[in-house]
C-alpha cells in the first residue's frame, strides 16, 4: 500500500516516549520525508498537516518479532491484510510473520512471494521468517542462504522445537555464517505428555494433565549451548519460566549473543487466575505460577544496565475463528461440547491490537519502556 512519506507533519502536545533519548513527557514532533526532524517542547513551524495529540502517547513504531498471520492457507484465522491492520491499530509498524502457513514458508520462492504480497496488501512493514526445516517436519534443512538472499532475516521452527540436536546445530552454523537470527520455540515434545496447562495444584483441581517447567527449560538450555558452540544469534521466544530467565541471564553474563522475549499474558496472569475448566485460558506455553511471573518481571527490569529479558512481545492468533472452525470441522455443537473436551483445541491469546496498553501497564510495574518492543537498532 502507498504511504505518504513526503508530507511535513507536526504532532503537538503528545506524551513522547523515546527510549533512545530518554524523553518521557509532553513534546512536539516534526516529521518530513519519512524522518523525524525535531522533538522539542514547542515547535512553531509551518507544516502540511498539524495533529493535536493532547492526551495521547507518541512513540517509535513498535517492532513485534512474533506474529502469526496464517496466510496463505489458513486465511479463516488471519490474513496479511487483517493482521497488518491489527498491528497498525496496536502501534506496531514492523512485524515478523512466522512460517507456519500452508504451504510452510520454507523456500526462497515463498519468501519472495510473501514479500511481494506484503508490499501491496499491508499497511505496515512485514518481515517473513523462514522455517528451519522443510515443511517444519524436523527432517531436512531448508535453504537458509537462498532465503536470506530473498530478504529473510530470521529462521524459526515456530510452534515446535527441532528435536534433532545435530540437525539444529547445522542450521545454527549456517545462520551464524549468513548473519540470520534464530528464533527458538523451546518445547521438548517428548516431555509434554498430553499436557494442556501448567503442572500445578490448579491442574490437579481441574483434573487436567499438566506441562512442567522442564518442558521449556531443557530446550532453552540446549539451544543456548548450541548458540555458544556455533556463534549463532539466538532469540528465545515467549519465555514463561523462572529458570528460562536465569538461563538467559547466565548467557548474557557469558557474553553470548542471546536475547529473549516475554508476552504480556505471561507477566500479568498466573495459573491461579484460571477460574474454572475454561479452555479460553489455554495457550502454549501455559500460564505459570506466581514465582515464575515474579521472575519474568524481575528479568525485564534494568539491573546494573544488564537485562535478562529484552522485549515484551505479542503472539497474535484469532482465538474465536480458530475455535469455531475446529468445532465445525468435527461437526459438533458448541452447546453440547463438554468444557473438558475444549482443552484439546489449539487456543491462543490474541493481543496484537492491545500491545500499547500492555506496554503502558509494563511501566506501572517498573518495566522500562526501552524493553517493551520499541528497540529498533
Amino acid at each position: 500500500m502507498e504511504r505518504c512519506e513526503y508530507m511535513k507533519l507536526l504532532i503537538q502536545n503528545g506524551h513522547v516516549i523515546d527510549p533512545d533519548t530518554g524523553k518521557d513527557g509532553i513534546y512536539d514532533v516534526l516529521v518530513a520525508e519519512g524522518r523525524i526532524l525535531r522533538v522539542d517542547r514547542h515547535i512553531d513551524e509551518e507544516a502540511d498537516r498539524t495533529v493535536n495529540a493532547e492526551g495521547l502517547y507518541v512513540m517509535p513504531g513498535i517492532i513485534d518479532l512474533h506474529v502469526h498471520l496464517r496466510d496463505p492457507g489458513l486465511e479463516y484465522k488471519e490474513t496479511l491484510q487483517t493482521g497488518a491492520l491489527a498491528a497498525a491499530k496496536g502501534g506496531v509498524t514492523t512485524m515478523c510473520a512466522m512460517p507456519n502457513t500452508k504451504p510452510v514458508t520454507d523456500s526462497p520462492e515463498m519468501i519472495r512471494s510473501q514479500r511481494e504480497r506484503a508490499r501491496k496488501e499491508c499497511t505496515v512493514h512485514v518481515s517473513f521468517v523462514g522455517a528451519v526445516t522443510k515443511g517444519q517436519e524436523g527432517k531436512e534443512l531448508t535453504d537458509i542462504a537462498a532465503m536470506k538472499k530473498e530478504g529473510m532475516l530470521c529462521i524459526s521452527e515456530d510452534g515446535k522445537s527441532v528435536m534433532d540436536a545435530g540437525l539444529y546445530r547445522e542450521a545454527m552454523k549456517i545462520a551464524a555464517r549468513e548473519n540470520v537470527l534464530v528464533l527458538a520455540h523451546c518445547e521438548d515434545k517428548n516431555m509434554v505428555a498430553g499436557g494442556v496447562m501448567n503442572a500445578c495444584k490448579k491442574a490437579e483441581e481441574l483434573g487436567l494433565p499438566g506441562i512442567t517447567n522442564g518442558v521449556e527449560d531443557v530446550i532453552a538450555a540446549r539451544d543456548i549451548l548450541l548458540a555458544k558452540e556455533t556463534g549463532a544469534r539466538l532469540h528465545l521466544c515467549h519465555c514463561s519460566t523462572k529458570d528460562s530467565v536465569e538461563l538467559v541471564r547466565l548467557a548474557k553474563e557469558a557474553g553470548l549473543p542471546v536475547s529473549a522475549e516475554i508476552c504480556p499474558h505471561h507477566f500479568t496472569l498466573t495459573s491461579e487466575d484460571i477460574p474454572c475448566d475454561d479452555a479460553n485460558y489455554k495457550m502454549n506455553p501455559p500460564l505459570r505460577e506466581r514465582e515464575d511471573v515474579d521472575a519474568l518481571i524481575d528479568g525485564l527490569k534494568i539491573m546494573d544496565n544488564s537485562n535478562a529479558l529484552d522485549y515484551v512481545l505479542t503472539v497474535v492468533k484469532n482465538r474465536c475463528l480458530n475455535y469455531l472452525k475446529q468445532k465445525k470441522m468435527h461437526r459438533e455443537s458448541i452447546e453440547t461440547l463438554q468444557m473438558h473436551e475444549n482443552w484439546k483445541l489449539d487456543l491462543q491469546i490474541a493481543t496484537l491490537e492491545a500491545l500499547v496498553p500492555s506496554d503502558i501497564f509494563s511501566k506501572e510495574i517498573q518495566v522500562p519502556p526501552v524493553l517493551s518492543g520499541y528497540r529498533q537498532k
